[in-house]
C-alpha cells in the first residue's frame, strides 16, 4: 500500500503530457487575438473564480466538465494538476478541444479574467493576489508537493465568498486543507463523485472533512455551479442590511434558540456578519431564499441544525500556522522557562483548539525551547487544549494526521515528534501525554488558572466586541505574572493595553502586566470573583464615589504619604549591620563604600558617625533596649550638623524579631557649630578618649573569647561534619533504594495502566456483546430462562412473563417457587434429568389459556465446556397447532367428498404420485386404495396409465399453462383383462385462490357402442 506522499510522486508519472504527435492540436491564439479578446471583454471585478484541482485520472473529468460548461458564464477557471516537472505540458491544448473559452497556460503576473481558463505550468506553484496569478518555484521536493492546497489557500484569501474549489479524481489528499480555507472564507466546495472518479482518494479525503457542499459526477458539476453562482447570489439579501423583510432580527434569534436547544451552545455573541454569512451558505446549499423559511426548515430538520452548528464551528488550522510567529514565541518563552523554579510545571491553555494541530504545535515548540535551558531543573509541561466541538476533540485526542502535513512540519520535527503508520503521521506518545483535550465553553465555563502561556489564535475575530471585552480580562486573570498571551495576526487588544505589554506587534505576542484588572461581572461566568474585582468604577468618577474602607487601598495610600512626609530617615539592620530596609532620604548620613557594592551600615556610614553607630548598635544588641546619642556631629555640604541617633531593638514577632531600627533625626545646630572647621578628632575631650580606650580593651577581650569559642566550634564542626558525611552516605544509599523502588513502581504503574486499558477494552466489548445478546433475545421473542445447577434463576427474557409470572427482582430465587400456566407437572423433574444426563429434552406443552409452546431444556455450557446450569426455551407454536388442526379437518373434509362422489377420482401430487384414490376408482379398476397410495401414476396397474398423451396434459397443468383439460380418450391395457376405453378429465386443485401443487384426475369409462 502506498502512502499519499508516494502516491503523489507516482501519479506525476501517470498523468502524461499529451504529445503533439498523439493529438491534432489547434494552433495557439496569437497575441493579436488575445488583445482583441481582452478589448471586447468588459471585466467584472466581482466575478467568481473557480479552482479545479486534480491528479491521476482527472484529465477525463476536466474534459467532461468543460464540455458541459457554457462559454459565457462570466466565471474564471484555474486548473491545478500534478504535472511532470521535467516535461512540457500540452494540457491547455487538450482542454481547448472541449470548450470555446480561451484556455491559457498561466504566466507570472497574469490578470485573471472571466470566461477564461488558466492552466498551471509544470514545475511551478501557483498563487493569486488581487486577481493576479503569481508563479513560484516549488519549495517542497518532488513527491511531497501540494500545489492544489497551495492555490486553494491563496484563492480563499483573495476571492473569499467569490471562491469556488472543485476536487477531481486523484491519489493522495492534496486539496483537503485548501478546501477548508475556502469554506472558512464563505466560499463553495464541490467534489467529483468518488464512484465516477478513476482514482477516488482525493475526492474521498475531501468528503471526509464534511465541509463539502455538492458531490456530483463531473458532467453534472457545471449545472450546479451555474445554479449556485447565478440564482442564490442574486437572491441574497444585502449583508449591510442586518434587518430586512427577508432577514428579520427575530428570525436570527430563533435560529440561535434552535441551535442552543439542540446543542447547548449560544452563538448570539458571535459577530453578526460572520453568522449571517454562515447561515446564507447553508441556505444557498438548500436553495432557500428567505430567513423565515430557513427557520421553518430548521424546525423540521434536526440534522440541519447539527449541520449549521458545525458550519459555525469551522476551524481551519494547521501545524505551525505562521511559522515565523512560532519561532518568535520560542524566543519569548525562554525567559519564562528559565524563571520557573525547578521541578515546577509550565502550564499552557489553548482555547478553541479545533482538531489539535495548534495545541501539538505548542507542545513541540515548548519541547524545543526546553533544549535551551538546564535539563537538571526537570520542568514539566501541561497544555490544556479546549473546544466546544466534541468531534474535533476526539480527532485531536487520537493524534493521527494525514501525510499532507509534510508541507507544514519540517523533516526534523517529523522525525522527532511523529511516527509514520499506514500513510499517516501519529503524534508520539510523549508529546500526546503533554496535552489534555477537554470540552470547554469559553463563554460560560470557568477558565484555567496559574498559566504561563495562553494561545488563542483566530478565535476572537469571530466574536463580538462585547464578548471580547469579557474574555480578554479572563486571560489576564488566568495568567501568572509575566505570563504570555499569543493571539492571531488579525486580533488585537484594543481597550486593554493596560493589561498586557506588547512584545511583538506583528505576531501579537504580549506579556501580562501587573495592573490590577477586575474580571467582568457577567452571568455567563460561574466562577467567583475576588473582593477587589467586585467593583470596577473609576476612582475619579464623581457619579459613583467609593467609600474608603479601613483596611482598603485608600488607607494604605494615606499611610504611605504620611510616612514619607513626617517620619525621619531610618534603616532596618541586623546584628551584623546589613541594611534590610531604608526609609526616607539617608544620603546625608550614609554613602556607598568604595569597591564592590555592599549594603552594610558600618561601611556606608560617614566617617564622623562610625564611632557612635558602632557603640549604639553594640549597646542595643547587648541590652535589648533602645540606645540614644545626642548632639552627634556629621559633616554635610553646608557644614556640620548635629544629630540624634536612636537604635531601637525590635521585639515584634515573626520577621522583625531581633532586628534593629536606626533612626537619624536632625537637631537644632548653632551657627558657630555649623561653620566650625575643627574635626571630631580635634575636639574630642578626654572622656571620649577614655571611653574609646575602655571600649578597645573590651573589644580585645571579646575578640580573644571569640577566637577560643571559634576554635572549639571548629572542632565541633569537624565532628559534626564527619557525622553528616556518614549520614549523607546513608541517605545516598536510601536514595538509591528509593530510586530503584520508584522505577519499579513506575514500571508496575505502567503495567497496571496497560492492564487497565485492556480491562476497559474488554469491558466495552462485553458491554456491546451483552447489548447484542439482549437485543437478539428480545427480537426473537422466545421466552428463555437461565438456571444454575441448583435450579436458581439467573436471568430471563421479558417474554417469560406470559408463561411464568416473573419479575426482575425474582432473579436469585429457585424456579420451583413459582407456579406456571403450563399443563405440565414434571418441569422440575425434567430439569433435574437434563442436569444428570446432560441430554436435552424437547416437548410440546399447552398452557391453561390454550396456547401451545415447544419447550426445550438443554444444558448451559460455558466456553471451557463446563456445565453451569440449564437453559429453558419456550417457542410459541400456537399458530402451527391451529394450522395443523385446520389441515387435518380440511383433509378429512376432502376425503369425505372424494369418497362420496361416484365418479372414479385420483388425487396426484406435483411428482404425479397418488395421494388418494376414491372408493369408486378402486372398485372399477380393481385396486387396493391403501396399497396404491404414494405410488407413481406411471407404475399403476403395471404401467397401464403411463401414456405420453396423459403425461403431457398433466405436465401442462403442473406448469400452470392450463387450469384443466377434458375429454382425453385413452385405451388402458390392464393386466389380465381386455383393453378399456376411458375418458380422462384433469384439474389443478386450488385453496382459497392459492396453488396447492395437487391435481385432481377424473376417469370416465366409455360405454359400449360409443
Amino acid at each position: 500500500m502506498k502512502t499519499p506522499a508516494q502516491a503523489n510522486s507516482d501519479e506525476e508519472e501517470t498523468i502524461l503530457p499529451v504529445a503533439p504527435a498523439d493529438l491534432p492540436l489547434e494552433p495557439q491564439p496569437s497575441q493579436q487575438q488575445l488583445r482583441e479578446a481582452e478589448r471586447q471583454e468588459k471585466p467584472n471585478e466581482k466575478f467568481t473564480i473557480v479552482g479545479l484541482g486534480g491528479s491521476a485520472g482527472s484529465v477525463g473529468a476536466l474534459e467532461k466538465f468543460f464540455q458541459h460548461m457554457p462559454p459565457g458564464s462570466g466565471i474564471a477557471f484555474v486548473v491545478v494538476l500534478h504535472l511532470m516537472p521535467d516535461q512540457p505540458s500540452q494540457l491547455a491544448q487538450v482542454l481547448q478541444q472541449n470548450t470555446s473559452m480561451l484556455v491559457l497556460e498561466a504566466t507570472d503576473g497574469q490578470k485573471v479574467r472571466p470566461n477564461h481558463v488558466y492552466v498551471i505550468p509544470p514545475d511551478r506553484d501557483l498563487s493569486i493576489l488581487h486577481g493576479t496569478l503569481l508563479l513560484f518555484a516549488p519549495e517542497q521536493p518532488r513527491g511531497k508537493r501540494l500545489p492544489i492546497d497551495y492555490f486553494f489557500q491563496s484563492l480563499a484569501k483573495d476571492a473569499r465568498e467569490r471562491a469556488v474549489c472543485i476536487v477531481l479524481s486523484g491519489l493522495g489528499t492534496d486539496g483537503t486543507v485548501g478546501l477548508k480555507m475556502v469554506m472558512e472564507n464563505f466560499g463553495m466546495v464541490m467534489v467529483q463523485a468518488p464512484d465516477t472518479a478513476e482514482y477516488d482518494s482525493m475526492p474521498r479525503s475531501a468528503i471526509a472533512t464534511e465541509f463539502v457542499d455538492y458531490v456530483l459526477p463531473a458532467e453534472q458539476l457545471p449545472a450546479k455551479l451555474l445554479e449556485y453562482v447565478n440564482k442564490p447570489l442574486g437572491a441574497r439579501p444585502r449583508r449591510e442590511v442586518a434587518e430586512s423583510a427577508s432577514q428579520p432580527a427575530h428570525a436570527l434569534q430563533k435560529i440561535f434558540t434552535l441551535i442552543r436547544t439542540q446543542t447547548g451552545h449560544d452563538f448570539s455573541f458571535y459577530k453578526r456578519n460572520t453568522v449571517f454569512r454562515r447561515i446564507e451558505r447553508r441556505m444557498n446549499s438548500h436553495q432557500i431564499q428567505e430567513f423565515t423559511h430557513y427557520v421553518r426548515f430548521l424546525q423540521e430538520t434536526p440534522s440541519e441544525v447539527e449541520a449549521l452548528f458545525k458550519e459555525l464551528l469551522i476551524g481551519v488550522t494547521k501545524f505551525f500556522r505562521d511559522k515565523q510567529a512560532f519561532d518568535l514565541l520560542k524566543v519569548r518563552l525562554l525567559p519564562v522557562l528559565r524563571a520557573k523554579p525547578a521541578d515546577s510545571v509550565v502550564r499552557v491553555w489553548a482555547p478553541g483548539c479545533s482538531t489539535g494541530e495548534e495545541a501539538y504545535s505548542l507542545a513541540m515548540t515548548l519541547l524545543e525551547a526546553m533544549d535551551g535551558i538546564d535539563p537538571t531543573r526537570h520542568l514539566k509541561i501541561q497544555i490544556f487544549a479546549t473546544d466546544i466541538n466534541a468531534e474535533g476533540i476526539d480527532f485531536a485526542r487520537a493524534g493521527l494526521y494525514p501525510a499532507n502535513i509534510e508541507a507544514d512540519v519540517s523533516p526534523a520535527r517529523l522525525e522527532r515528534f511523529f511516527q509514520k503508520t499506514d500513510g499517516h503521521y501519529l503524534i508520539r506518545k510523549e508529546v500526546r501525554d503533554l496535552v489534555i483535550f477537554a470540552l470547554h465553553n469559553l463563554n460560560k465555563d470557568a477558565p484555567f488558572t496559574r498559566l504561563d502561556l495562553v494561545c488563542c489564535r483566530n478565535l476572537l475575530i469571530y466574536l463580538s466586541a462585547e464578548l471580547q471585552k469579557n474574555i480578554i480580562p479572563i486571560f489576564h486573570y488566568a495568567l501568572n505574572p509575566n505570563g504570555l498571551l499569543f493571539l492571531g495576526p488579525s486580533e488585537n487588544l484594543t481597550g486593554f493595553q493596560d493589561l498586557f505589554q506588547p512584545l511583538d506587534v506583528k505576531w501579537k505576542i504580549s506579556r501580562r502586566s501587573e495592573t490590577s484588572s477586575p474580571l467582568p461581572r457577567i452571568v455567563n461566568f460561574p466562577f467567583s470573583l475576588t473582593p477587589q474585582t467586585a467593583s470596577n468604577a473609576p476612582a475619579n468618577s464623581a457619579m459613583h464615589p467609593i467609600a474608603p474602607r479601613k483596611d482598603g487601598p485608600f488607607a494604605s495610600l494615606v499611610q504611605k504619604v504620611l510616612l514619607r512626609t513626617y517620619t525621619p530617615p531610618a534603616v532596618v539592620i541586623n546584628a551584623r549591620g546589613e541594611i534590610l530596609y531604608v526609609n526616607g532620604r539617608t544620603g546625608r548620613y550614609l554613602e556607598p563604600a568604595p569597591g564592590l557594592g555592599s549594603m552594610n551600615l558600618f561601611e556606608m556610614a560617614r566617617e564622623d558617625l562610625n564611632y557612635e553607630l558602632s557603640g549604639l548598635v553594640h549597646k542595643a544588641t547587648a541590652t535589648h533596649e533602645d540606645a540614644v546619642a545626642d548632639n552627634v556631629r556629621v559633616k554635610t555640604e553646608s557644614g556640620y550638623q548635629l544629630l540624634r541617633i536612636t537604635v531601637k531593638y525590635l521585639e515584634e514577632v515573626d520577621t522583625l524579631a531581633g532586628l534593629l531600627l536606626v533612626v537619624f533625626e536632625d537637631q537644632p545646630t548653632p551657627r558657630k557649630v555649623r561653620l566650625s572647621k575643627t574635626s571630631l578628632g580635634d575636639g574630642m575631650n578626654k572622656d571620649a578618649a577614655a571611653a574609646l580606650e575602655k571600649e578597645l580593651h573590651y573589644t580585645k577581650r571579646r575578640l580573644q573569647i571569640t577566637i577560643e569559642e571559634m576554635e572549639s566550634s571548629v572542632e565541633e564542626l569537624k565532628s559534626t561534619n564527619e557525622e553528616l558525611q556518614s549520614a549523607n552516605e546513608e541517605l545516598q544509599s536510601t536514595n538509591e533504594e528509593a530510586m530503584t523502588n520508584k522505577e519499579e513502581m513506575q514500571s508496575l504503574n505502567e503495567e497496571l495502566m496497560t492492564l487497565n486499558m485492556q480491562y476497559l477494552s474488554k469491558t466495552e466489548e462485553l458491554s456491546m456483546a451483552a447489548n447484542d445478546m439482549k437485543n437478539l433475545l428480545d427480537a426473537t421473542e422466545i421466552a428463555t430462562i437461565f438456571l444454575d445447577n441448583d435450579m436458581v434463576i439467573k436471568r430471563f427474557t421479558p417474554s417469560v412473563s406470559r408463561i411464568i409470572k416473573l419479575l426482575p427482582s425474582d432473579a436469585g430465587r429457585p424456579i420451583t417457587h413459582f407456579a406456571s400456566n403450563l399443563r405440565h407437572e414434571n418441569l422440575a423433574a425434567d430439569i433435574q434429568q437434563v442436569l444428570d444426563r446432560l441430554v436435552s429434552i424437547d416437548s410440546n406443552i399447552q398452557t391453561t389459556t390454550g396456547e401451545w409452546y415447544a419447550m426445550r431444556i438443554l444444558p448451559y455450557r460455558t466456553l471451557d465446556n463446563y456445565i453451569s446450569g440449564t437453559v429453558i426455551t419456550f417457542t410459541d407454536i400456537s399458530g402451527l397447532k391451529h394450522l395443523e388442526e385446520q389441515l387435518q379437518e380440511t383433509s378429512r373434509f376432502a376425503n369425505s367428498i372424494i369418497e362420496t362422489v361416484r365418479e372414479p377420482l385420483l388425487v396426484l401430487d406435483q411428482h404425479l404420485h397418488i395421494l388418494t384414490a376414491s372408493r369408486s376408482f378402486a372398485q372399477i379398476f380393481e385396486v387396493d386404495a391403501d396399497a396404491v397410495r404414494h405410488l407413481s401414476l406411471a407404475k399403476l396397474q403395471g404401467g397401464a396409465w403411463n401414456q405420453p398423451e396423459l403425461r403431457r396434459h398433466l405436465q401442462t397443468l403442473l406448469d400452470r399453462q392450463a387450469e384443466e383439460f377434458n375429454g382425453l380418450a385413452l385405451t388402458l391395457l390392464l393386466p389380465g383383462t381386455e383393453p378399456r376405453e376411458v375418458v380422462v378429465h384433469g384439474r389443478r386443485i386450488m385453496s382459497e385462490g392459492h396453488e396447492t401443487g395437487r391435481l385432481l384426475l377424473g376417469v370416465e369409462q366409455k360405454e359400449a357402442g360409443r
